[in-house]
């Protein structure tokens, strides 16, 4: 009977002695799977700097239409005499006006940005007159007056007016200021797009 409990007890030891060899076995085979997992896989982190910009976002900017970069505030006293015989005529009125400089996004063509990775550059129009009716006929108001005069009599002193506005707006120190407002905005909204190299070439 105790020689027959002996065996049975024996048997139970060498199962388990069994199983466990297989559960190290099973480990070591896990184990060295994993290990070769590890040595055969790398991990490969690259960097996209390719930024496309999208029609939509072209169209947004062409959106802004006239955008202004430099604005110039002027005052203009513009006189006239016509000699008569006995007496003269005298007319004489102050103009006001804004000249604004700046470009015209929405005349830009296809061909007025290029994109490479990164990068991007701007080919752009001087900073040019935005609109030619930048006298405030509401503020101009009769300085001096004396004698008749025609609506022909002051249209021609309001082109004078005109001329004069211009001649001391477009000059080459107001445009190229014009030009560096120009640069510094539309720089800062290129890198706000996520490009981190922006170069603005002026045509």
């Amino acid at each position: 009977m105790n020689r027959q409990h002996n065996t049975i007890a024996d048997r139970l030891r060498q199962g388990r002695i069994v199983l466990l060899a297989i559960a190290a076995v099973a480990a070591i085979a896990v184990a060295w799977s994993l290990a070769r997992c590890v040595r055969e896989t790398s991990v490969a982190i690259e960097s996209d700097q390719h930024i496309d910009i999208t029609p939509q976002q072209i169209e947004s900017i062409r959106a802004i239409g006239q955008w202004e970069f430099l604005a110039i505030s002027n005052e203009q006293l513009i006189d006239t005499v016509r000699r008569g015989l006995f007496s003269d005529d005298h007319l004489a009125r102050i103009y006001y006006g804004t000249v604004r400089l700046g470009i015209d996004m929405q005349q830009m063509d296809s061909t007025w940005l290029t994109t490479q990775g990164d990068s991007i550059t701007l080919w752009l129009p001087q900073p040019t007159l935005l609109d030619r009716d930048f006298i405030d006929e509401a503020r101009t108001k009769s300085f001096h007056e004396s004698g008749r005069w025609t609506a022909q009599d002051r249209e021609v002193l309001y082109r004078r007016a005109q001329q004069r506005m211009l001649r001391y707006s477009l000059t080459p120190k107001n445009v190229e200021t014009a030009s560096q407002n120009a640069d510094t905005q539309l720089r800062r909204l290129m890198l706000s797009m996520g490009y981190q190299h922006v170069n603005i070439q002026w045509r």
